[in-house]
């Protein structure tokens, strides 16, 4: 049974998620949703609610069939992808973004280039979802897809989607998703951008697979 106590907790850290991804210019307004799993259900972000609004009355809870079970607002209208990430992956909470140079490059290539390493925290070169309307399943089923074996994806004229064993790694690989977007328009601009090959990809995806600490997150590179 899960306890109210740990639905607040996830509650709050969703709220200061959402509130970091405005303060880091990755939403703006209400734009974006961000979820946490516990145990059998999930908390997550209301629709159309400004993320500097949400307090302790916004909290939105739902299953893993779609049934809300508490909160009185209705929640994101990307739910449908939300549940989709957690029913297909071992992941514990979701981020999704309108991050500016992320959908710019999302109208422009299939997969993100692999013009810098750190795009190996998402799993190997980040693909990108075919357009369907926000809100549908449709587009659920495209981002699962471009899911596969990956961390992280962008949707074609419409932002990013990452996921993590918990919200700050997944907030990290959208902020992450965000700045190879910006370096590889900046190097674009400025020319012909070497990038990396798939052999090379392949063997930092396995280097990340050991980096880092014991117990303090995985990804994390520097």
């Amino acid at each position: 049974m899960t306890d109210e106590m740990e639905l607040d907790r996830a509650w709050q850290r969703v709220a200061a998620t959402a509130r970091r991804a405005v303060a880091d210019g990755l939403v703006v307004g209400a734009a974006g949703n961000v979820s946490e799993r516990v145990g059998d259900l999930v908390v997550v972000t209301p629709s159309g609610v400004r993320y500097g609004d949400l307090g302790p009355e916004e909290r939105v809870v739902v299953d893993l069939d779609g049934r809300q079970v508490a909160g009185r607002l209705r929640p994101t209208s990307e739910l449908a992808l939300h549940l989709g990430v957690y029913r297909t992956t071992g992941a514990r909470a979701v981020v999704h973004t309108h991050a500016v140079h992320a959908t710019a490059v999302s109208a422009l290539v299939d997969e993100v280039p692999p013009v810098h390493y750190i795009t190996a925290e998402l799993g190997g070169v980040v693909r990108v979802a075919p357009y369907a309307t926000y809100g549908t399943q449709e587009l659920a089923d495209h981002v699962l897809h471009a899911l596969r074996d990956r961390a992280g994806c962008l949707m074609r004229n419409h932002g990013t989607v990452t996921h993590g064993p918990d919200l700050e790694t997944a907030y990290e690989r959208t902020a992450h998703l965000e700045w190879i977007c910006r370096v590889w328009l900046l190097a674009r601009g400025a020319g012909n951008p070497s990038l990396l090959s798939h052999e090379e990809m392949d063997r930092v995806v396995e280097k990340f697979r050991g980096y880092g600490q014991p117990g303090r997150g995985e990804g994390r590179t520097g």
